[in-house]
């Protein structure tokens, strides 16, 4: 293998792995925001719970047990 071809195999992959890479990083990007949404939306229901005065502690045990 030459060195032209050895250098286009390299710059072939790092072609790639930059691709991957932009990838990976929209990937994280979106489960970041979806973490955030998540979490908002637990705090809005934990909210809701101590307004309704409901003690989550205090709830029966399923019919199955």
């Amino acid at each position: 293998m030459s060195v032209d071809e050895q250098l286009a195999e390299l710059e072939t992959r790092v072609a790639f792995q930059e691709d991957a890479i932009d990838k990976l990083s929209e990937v994280v990007a979106r489960q970041e925001r979806d973490i955030e949404r998540l979490t908002r939306m637990v705090q809005i229901l934990n909210s809701e719970i101590k307004e309704a005065g409901i003690d989550p502690d205090d709830q029966a045990p399923p019919p199955h047990y």
